[in-house]
């Protein structure tokens, strides 16, 4: 069985980062899931993120195989779903998983991570949130305890519709 690596990413990642996600977007455009698209995530975002010591890559056999966010940034919109978004809450962010990949529960153990970070920062709720055409995260999440709390739209990403759930720890 491959062992999955997690740890934080680094500057020297982000081509690799790239790559996974020009990879992944258009399998989500194919399957009718709008949520990321060529300007969107791009290596500003994911600088910002290693930089802000808040991005974590999964590597099988020394290769980049997924990518999340683990961060404290709620959107606005949270408030919609009945959330207090004054409450600390660790949040999931850009999470994706190559291709080449897939089934070996890499967006699981991306989450376990964030979930580890709540503890760590003695943190009680985890929040994430998926676009409403994305059907394989709306399996995993409830899977891994996630509840779902309502939907929303965002702002940054008009005309989308998305799923917020919600974790208690």
């Amino acid at each position: 069985m491959d062992t999955i690596l997690i740890r934080r990413a680094a500057l020297t990642d982000i081509p690799d980062i790239l790559q996974l996600i020009a990879e992944v977007v258009p399998a989500m455009i194919a399957s009718g899931n709008l949520q990321w698209d060529n300007n969107y995530p791009n290596a500003g975002v994911f600088t910002n993120d290693i930089e802000q010591n808040q991005l974590w890559v999964a590597e099988v056999d020394n290769q980049v195989a997924g990518v999340s966010a683990i961060t404290t940034d709620q959107e606005a919109e949270y408030e919609k779903v009945g959330w207090d978004i004054s409450e600390p809450a660790i949040v999931t962010h850009r999470l994706a998983v190559s291709s080449r990949f897939r089934g070996l529960g890499i967006a699981a153990a991306l989450l376990g991570e964030a979930e580890k970070e709540a503890i760590r920062r003695n943190i009680k709720t985890l929040r994430i949130d998926t676009n409403t055409n994305n059907q394989a995260t709306q399996k995993l999440f409830p899977k891994l305890g996630y509840i779902l709390a309502g939907e929303i739209d965002l702002s940054f990403r008009p005309g989308l519709r998305f799923y917020c759930y919600e974790k208690r720890i």
